[in-house]
């Protein structure tokens, strides 16, 4: 059908050499830290301390603040279904605590434990076209627009997080730009594309670099470009201050 809400679109290439360098450091000492822990830490600080327009949902037509900054994460399972893990209270986590999270409920998920998400993707596929539809349709009316949870599905305005972070690059994608969820509520997804050695001009000289791209997808019933660009200049100074995270 037609599109109903307005949406935001926006990419930028990161110098990530210095982020892989602290990642190699971190796991030779054990800890066993990814790209998705550092970005998904970092979103959570900048979201919590800097922009928290970006924690807000839309509920029966007027903007209401979340009270936790929680995070989304894409995994991909043992039968090659997209599932998630959520993480909350992710801005007031440290690094290491973001990693231990994420790969503990990561190992549960790949040993067979169903999220949520998975299961009510299950349970609506087993509807009949078109019923399925008309059943999504009041689903999506009582959770996301009047804002009512329903406890036994999973379903309430937080409960996909403040946002989504999906690495496509790991599926082999260079940049995504993907939609927001039906029925999320959440007013950013983020996209983190594959890691490539580019030539920069650093001080008018050109050398390699690790670049990385990041897209994002917004609501823009809530926020504008601006927030966009709030979002990646705080990324670059995060990336750049990681012993803060």
């Amino acid at each position: 059908g037609a599109p109903k809400d307005s949406k935001l679109y926006g990419s930028v290439e990161i110098d990530i050499t210095d982020v892989e360098l602290f990642i190699a450091q971190k796991r030779k000492k054990g800890l066993k830290i990814t790209l998705t822990h550092v970005l998904a830490s970092a979103v959570g600080k900048i979201i919590g301390k800097d922009i928290p327009e970006l924690n807000c949902y839309v509920k029966r037509g007027k903007i209401v603040q979340r009270n936790s900054v929680d995070a989304s994460i894409s995994v991909l399972m043992k039968s090659g279904e997209m599932g998630s893990v959520i993480v909350k209270g992710v801005d007031k986590m440290s690094l290491q605590e973001v990693s231990n999270y994420i790969n503990q409920k990561v190992a549960d998920v790949k040993q067979g434990e169903e999220t949520k998400a998975t299961s009510n993707k299950h349970l609506l596929a087993k509807i009949p076209w078109p019923f399925r539809r008309w059943v999504f349709t009041l689903l999506k009316f009582i959770a996301v627009d009047q804002a009512i949870s329903i406890k036994g599905l999973g379903l309430s305005p937080s409960g996909f997080g403040s946002f989504i972070l999906s690495n496509i690059g790991t599926l082999g994608l260079d940049l995504g730009f993907g939609a927001l969820m039906p029925g999320s509520s959440v007013a950013m997804a983020m996209f983190i594309g594959s890691a490539k050695k580019k030539p920069v001009v650093i001080k008018d000289e050109v050398v390699i670099r690790k670049m990385l791209t990041v897209s994002v997808t917004l609501d823009h019933r809530i926020v504008d470009g601006k927030h966009g660009g709030m979002l990646f200049r705080g990324l670059n100074r995060r990336l750049n201050s990681l012993a803060e995270l």
